[in-house]
Formats: C-alpha cells, structure tokens, sequence
C-alpha cells in the first residue's frame, strides 16, 4: 500500500496558516506529499520545501484571479495538487493548510486504509472535525460547523474537489466512505485578530470580488472574537504534538461565555434537541456513507 498526501497553500506566512503543522500530522502516514505552492508574496514555498526534502514534492501554481465566487478557486488549487499524484499511489490524504491530525490517530487511519484497500466500493474516508475559534481553548458548537468530511480519497482522478475544497465528488455524485475513525483539527479560526481580519478579507475576495472584500476591510482593522460566535464549548483534550509550540507564543485573549448561545430560535430549538438526542436534524452530508 502506497499513500501520497496532498494539500494547497498560498502566503501561509503572511496568513498566519499552520500549514507546517498541517504537513508534519500526516507525514509519517505518506510515501509522498504534493504540495501546489501557489504565487505567495513571502517566504511560503521555502517554509513548505524545508518540512521534508525527501518526501515533499512542490507544485508552482498561478491561482485564477478571476474565480471569485464560491471560492471555486480552492477546489481548482486541490485539483491541481491531486493530479499529480503518480498513479503507483493507492489512497491520497488530503490536508488543508490550517487542519491538523492528532498523532493518535495515526494507527487508525493507517488501518483503515489497509482494511479497505481492496474494497472497491469505498472511495474515501470519513473523518470526524472539531472546528477550534478564537483560541484553542475553545470550539464551535453549533450547527454552522460541519461535524464530518472526506480526507482520504482512492487515486482516481475521476474524484474532484467540490465547491470550496470542503470534499470530494465522483462524476458529480457523492463519494462512498466509511469512517476512518480519526478527527481532524480545524484552527482557520485560531489567528491573533489583526491575522484574523487580513485573511478573512482575502478569502472574501474568492467569495464575493475584491472590490466588497475592501469595502469590509476598511469598516474593520481586527476581528471581534467575542462579538461573532453563536455558540463554543471548551476543549478539554490534549492538542497535537506539532501545534505545541505554535500554542505557546499566542499572545491575545478572547472573552467568551461558554453558556451564550447567539441563534435564532429554530436554530436554538435544532441545538437543544442535538444536546439532548446527540441527533443533528436535517443534517447536510457531503458523502455516502456504506454500512459495514
């Protein structure tokens, strides 16, 4: 069995994107590691290519200006990674710039790519997130979170990002997956606030067009953590070993009250019943999900 990791990244210095981190929690996983480095204005290329000389492989991308809505341009940049993955690669693990696998769930993963390899069937792995705001001491808990996605995928380039990168489909149809039994750790939303604001009003560009991109900057110098969560629970886990060090030097505060909840009231009523059942109702599913 061969593993060929994946992952695109553009100004991950300037962004503040722990895309090293991002890497490392994977690494041992991979035979290879293709990396589309897209037309940075600081030092991203040579951050990634130190990581690992040996395994990495680095792509240099030029990102379509003009895909500003959807953020198509991300699924566009994934693709341009996958595809040049060599087809001796049986699974392919795709890592975004600021996601990060604990190291223990490296056995798992690992297992669950062996146990599948020759189930035809399968076409990906599903992963379980835990989306991480403000500071990593906190994590979203509301429906605007998407608890599940696709992290692992067959070579086969018949596969495609989807949307925003969010997942993967197939000739437009959802893929087939079964659990890796593994979370990923999402920290977009983990940056000092003046990092914060930058990179929000330069992923709105591939959302909305750079003139209302601006035109938000220009209301807001930083972003307000405490006036822009719906609702947070505290983590109470250990964080990956790699983030260790990048925890260390955050230096800002967030003021949060673990017992507000900002939501309209279908929303809220949706919430309880997720507290009380641990049912999400109406859930959108990006995957098919097998039964074993």
């Amino acid at each position: 069995m061969k593993i060929c990791g994946f992952t695109f990244i553009r100004n991950a210095v300037k962004y503040d994107f722990p895309v090293v981190e991002a890497i490392k929690s994977v690494l041992p996983l991979c035979d290879l590691f293709v990396v589309a480095a897209g037309d940075s204005d600081d030092e991203t290329r040579s951050l990634v290519e130190k990581i690992d000389p040996v395994k990495i492989r680095i792509v240099d991308t030029t990102w379509d200006e003009s895909l500003t809505k959807g953020g198509a341009v991300y699924a566009a940049e994934t693709d341009k990674a996958f595809d040049v993955i060599p087809p001796e690669y049986d699974w392919c693990f795709y890592i975004q710039g600021d996601e990060v696998m604990h190291e223990k769930y490296l056995p798992a993963v690992q297992s669950a790519m062996l146990e599948n390899l020759h189930q035809t069937e399968v076409e990906g792995l599903l992963f379980g997130f835990r989306h991480f705001y403000g500071t990593y001491d906190y994590t979203g808990d509301s429906r605007k979170w998407y608890r599940n996605e696709i992290r692992v995928i067959r070579n086969d380039k018949s596969i495609r990002s989807y949307r925003d990168a969010q997942g993967f489909r197939k000739n437009g149809r959802k893929l087939k997956v079964v659990p890796a039994s593994a979370e990923i750790y999402h920290y977009g939303w983990v940056r000092s606030p003046k990092y914060m604001q930058d990179k929000i009003t330069e992923a709105r560009k591939f959302y909305t067009g750079t003139e209302a991109a601006i035109s938000r900057q220009a209301m807001q110098k930083e972003f307000n953590y405490s006036g822009n969560y719906d609702a947070l629970a505290r983590f109470d886990g250990t964080p990956p070993l790699v983030m260790q060090e990048r925890i260390n030097r955050l230096n800002w505060k967030v003021e949060v009250n673990l017992n507000k909840v900002r939501m309209k009231p279908k929303y809220h009523l949706l919430h309880f019943i997720e507290k009380i059942t641990g049912i999400r109702l109406f859930e959108y599913r990006n995957y098919s999900l097998l039964k074993k």
